[in-house]
Order: structure tokens, then sequence, then C-alpha cells
């Protein structure tokens, strides 16, 4: 899914990532004194100069990510605010420099933003599939540059082999990076005036199955109905209670109301099933222009 940006987001984009680039750098006590001088007393200018002198790291991150079709400007803006996110947890106190803390969470809110938006199909839900995602194409390339020939199977489950994935995953990533979105509503060649969408199948039922749904829902109410008015009353109520209600009552409720035993109740369900059975199964095998006339 390929994204262009405008003449004029173009030169806004120049014009911030040269910008950038003349920031200053800072050492190591520099950026420690800067981070904690946000954290611990909230002061903005520190963190606006600790952010303004690594915004270069963003750009540059951003160039790495370039060939997912991706925006530019739209890359540099996500790694901004990971690399906002790294100047509110970094620690000083670990001895760690702040480019190489901050380097995680700039590359970690690119690749979330790109597996976002590369495909209106959701990619990669997993640490695995995401690993993959991102290093097929680098993989692949490796071993065609190898064998001098197109990567097949084996190619393939090397790449599995190495990155912890099915193989399956393999070649299923393979075609969704191969392939492009493309909406259902675009015409099916230039100058065409059938769209895609126009030969999709109807899954839906068809009015005339609709119809007979119905009536064949309102033929079974009616069979039951009929033979529930073939069992005692006392039947009728177990059946009533026991499973036509979303709650059903216990055997041991019934029998008490009954003034039998659960057993018992439990032996006169299973007559009434059975009699139920048979009068539908009847009504089932009888002729249809008998049950017309009925």
């Amino acid at each position: 899914m390929a994204h262009i940006d405008d003449p004029e987001t173009q030169r806004a984009n120049l014009g911030f990532i040269k910008a950038s680039m003349q920031a200053p750098l800072l050492q190591r006590d520099e950026e420690f004194d800067l981070a904690r001088r946000w954290r611990e007393n909230g002061d903005e200018r520190a963190l606006h100069t600790l952010v303004k002198a690594y915004t270069r790291l963003v750009v540059a991150t951003a160039a790495r990510f370039r060939n997912y079709g991706l925006p530019m400007g739209d890359l540099v803006q996500e790694g901004n605010v990971g690399l906002m996110q790294a100047a509110a947890r970094f620690e000083p106190e670990r001895e760690v420099r702040f480019s190489t803390y901050a380097s995680w969470w700039i590359k970690s809110a690119m690749q979330d933003f790109i597996l976002r938006n590369w495909s209106i199909v959701r990619t990669g839900t997993t640490a695995a599939q995401k690993s993959l995602f991102f290093n097929l194409r680098r993989l692949r390339a490796k071993i065609e540059d190898q064998t001098g020939a197109p990567m097949g199977d084996a190619g393939r489950a090397k790449i599995a082999e190495e990155l912890g994935v099915d193989l399956g995953e393999v070649v299923t990533m393979e075609q969704r990076l191969a392939a492009a979105d493309q909406s259902l509503n675009s015409p099916i060649a230039d100058g065409s005036d059938d769209d895609w969408q126009d030969f999709l199948a109807d899954q839906r039922p068809s009015p005339e199955e609709v119809v007979i749904g119905m009536r064949d829902a309102s033929t079974r109410s009616q069979w039951l109905a009929e033979a529930l008015g073939e069992l005692s009353a006392r039947e009728r109520t177990i059946i009533d209670q026991r499973r036509l209600r979303d709650e059903g009552a216990t055997l041991e409720e019934l029998g008490k109301e009954l003034g039998v035993s659960k057993e018992r109740v439990r032996q006169l369900e299973h007559r009434a099933l059975m009699k139920l059975r048979a009068s539908i199964m009847k009504r089932i095998e009888m002729p249809q222009d008998i049950l017309l006339e009925g």
C-alpha cells in the first residue's frame, strides 16, 4: 500500500531533516544532566534540548524503513513519539547512553506504525511474526545472493529455523509482502465499468430460501405444539419447566411440586421426550398433501 507525500509536505520534511542534522551533539554528562532535570524537576527546556539533539537518530531510523511505502514524515513523527517516551523513562544512573536507550523506543514506535498501516489487513500479531515481517526481505536477499537463484523451499525452511517460526508462516508472509491491497471498488481494467466487487458471489440466502426457512420454522413450531397437546398434564409441566425455559427447573424442585421422587420425574421426562419424538417423526413421514389438508 504505497503512500506518497505531496510536494509541500516533502519540502517541510526536508527542512525538518536539515534542521535536525544541524543540532549539536551532546556529551554523556550533558545528556545525563538534561534527563535528570526533566525527570526530577519537569524542566521542559531540558527535555526540548535532549530531544532536539537526538532527532537525527529518528531521521536515520526512518530512512531504514522507507522501503515499506509509508511517508517519511509519518515515520519521523512516530519516531519522535518513541523518542519522547524514551526521554520520560530514561534512567541516567544505569550508565547507558541516551542514544542507545532511545534507539529501541524509536525503532519500536516505527515498527508498530508500519504494522498498523502497511496493509488494511492486520500483519504481525506476535513477536515472532513481527520479526519475520521485518527480516524476511533481508534474509531472502542474502540467500538469493549466496545461491544465485530465487529462494526455494530450502531457503524458506532456513529462514523459518533462524527466526523460530513455522514454515507455513514464512510462505504466508512472503505472499503478503508480494501483494498489495486493492479496493473492491476499483475497476477490473482501465476503462471498464465493472468493479472487482461485481464478481463476488453473494453468500446470503436468496429470498426464496428465506421464505422457505420461515415456513419451515412455522411448521416445526406447529408440530411441536400439536405433539405437546398429546402429552398428559404432568408430562407437559415437566417438559415446559425442564426443556422450554432458559433456566430449567431441577428434578428435585419438580419432584416437590408434583409430589413424586426425583427418579420418578426423570422417568416421566424420558417418557414424554420419547412421545414427542414419535409424534414429530410421524408428521415428518406423513405425505405432504395430507399435511396440507389437515
